[in-house]
């Protein structure tokens, strides 16, 4: 053979095994990728010719597929409609959201775990199903945080401040997944691009995805970096004069609505928060310095993200490299503080677990299509961010709060109930938002809440008049779901 010859047929040899190991390589080693890829034609026609897992709350199913005479077998539903939108997302011809993405492969009959019933199926003759995904929501506070919104933007997040389990995750606006699951395609493209370019963002998963000023709400934050230092005590007396002129600036921080905190010169601690005092905790973070606030608010989850969370997350910020103004401005939640609802409940769950946070989790079984249990989710320590003696503190100081400070309309009748309020500017010209985080019962905590109304609600409300009463509304529905 000549040696042109023999190169052509080595490159050409060369060339086949190229081929054959790209095409292995997509065949096994990209298998799992190809099938959890959203935009699969292939994929998708076949999962809709199954019957695709549901998705349940408590005893009802809030994701189910039906069958139905059209092109494909199965028509996806979604029975509440808007109610669980953001949780359960939406599966539709081009594109999934959602439990209905994270968990879509499950759903879909595709897991591994789920190996032994298609093998069942298989011999039965029975088409594949797919597994079914229990969350972790109550279908009563979904629809008591929902009404307690009342269409106002914003966001409410229950937890359950022993386990981390998400009792209810609300955002307003929402949207009915129903019209984006439509097997005509034209009617899904539509609803979904009518969806996205709402400037209200209904597609948007605010609990989780969106982030805020946090206001008033991190001053639980400093405070817990200020009695974790051993330097302070609910009782110290702290400077609180009625402005705060800030370090190498003639920027001057006042207190809301231009009020004086104790004396006028100093206040202690827990008065300080029962009343919001914003002099109070500027001065307490330049004393405290911004490293000291920022390792307590990393200690809470801020500047990282929950590994393994089912639904987009965004990440909760506490910057970097401040100086003396903005690190009493960030102090009271202010400046680049910027911080999810899920972010705050989870702040004020760890204070009520005695210190100790808990992983959230939205996901709490996977069942087969035979219904058994294929896993169970068992509660995580996260970490420790504060001791149990500071979160007694703190939880003190917050009862104070509702008793007699900014939280009043947060009480329960005959219940110790724990918070703290949020007023936080976010622009020039713009309403402050309204927020309010706590637990209840104070002493031994069975729901945390964070609650959000964007803007106040167009009410120029503060968190106490505006975010409080929503709290309220849900966490005696959780206690008296719970009992």
């Amino acid at each position: 053979m000549s040696s042109p010859i023999r190169r052509v047929a080595i490159a050409c040899m060369i060339l086949f095994a190229a081929l054959l190991v790209n095409a292995n390589w997509i065949q096994v080693g990209q298998v799992n990728r190809l099938k959890k890829e959203p935009t699969n034609a292939r994929q998708i026609a076949d999962r809709l010719e199954r019957q695709r897992g549901g998705i349940i709350a408590g005893d009802t199913e809030i994701a189910l597929s039906v069958p139905v005479d059209d092109e494909y077998k199965y028509q996806r539903q979604y029975p509440a409609g808007q109610l669980y939108a953001n949780v359960t997302g939406y599966y539709s011809l081009f594109t999934t959201a959602g439990l209905e993405d994270s968990q879509n492969v499950f759903l879909s009959g595709d897991d591994d775990r789920l190996l032994a019933s298609r093998v069942t199926d298989l011999f039965s003759g029975e088409d594949r199903r797919g597994g079914t995904v229990v969350t972790t929501i109550v279908p009563r506070l979904q629809q008591v945080a929902t009404e307690a919104l009342a269409g106002r933007k914003g966001a409410v997040v229950a937890l359950d401040p022993r386990t981390g389990a998400i009792l209810a995750m609300v955002t307003s606006p929402t949207y009915d997944p129903n019209t984006v699951a439509s097997h005509s395609s034209s009617t899904a493209t539509d609803a979904y691009q009518g969806l996205s370019t709402d400037k209200n963002q209904p597609l948007l998963n605010r609990p989780a995805q969106q982030t805020y000023p946090p206001g008033s709400t991190f001053k639980l934050v400093t405070a817990a970096a200020a009695l974790s230092s051993g330097r302070y005590e609910p009782d110290t007396r702290v400077p609180a004069p009625d402005e705060l002129t800030l370090p190498q600036s003639t920027t001057v921080l006042p207190n809301f609505d231009g009020e004086t905190c104790g004396d006028g010169e100093t206040d202690t601690l827990i008065h300080a928060l029962t009343i919001s005092c914003n002099t109070a905790f500027g001065e307490l973070g330049i004393e405290l310095g911004d490293d000291a606030v920022r390792a307590q608010a990393e200690a809470f989850g801020f500047n990282s993200t929950i590994e393994d969370f089912p639904l987009q997350q965004a990440r909760s910020i506490f910057p970097n490299d401040l100086d003396g103004a903005q690190t009493a401005q960030s102090a009271i939640g202010q400046f680049n503080v910027q911080a999810t609802p899920l972010q705050m409940a989870e702040v004020a769950a760890a204070i009520g677990n005695g210190g100790v946070r808990m992983k959230p989790y939205l996901v709490s079984e996977l069942r087969g299509p035979d219904t058994k249990r294929i896993s169970r989710t068992e509660p995580t320590v996260l970490s420790k961010p504060i001791t149990p003696e500071v979160a007694a503190k703190l939880t003190t100081m917050m009862q104070s709060v509702v008793t007699s400070g900014t939280g009043r309309k947060a009480q329960i009748s005959g219940v110790n109930v724990a918070g703290k309020t949020g007023t936080a500017e976010h622009g020039d010209g713009e309403d402050p938002h309204a927020w309010f985080v706590g637990f209840a019962p104070a002493s031994a905590p069975e729901v945390a809440v964070a609650v959000i109304v964007e803007d106040g609600g167009g009410e120029l409300g503060t968190g106490g008049a505006v975010a409080a009463p929503v709290a309220q509304k849900v966490m005696q529905a959780a206690l008296d779901t719970q009992r």
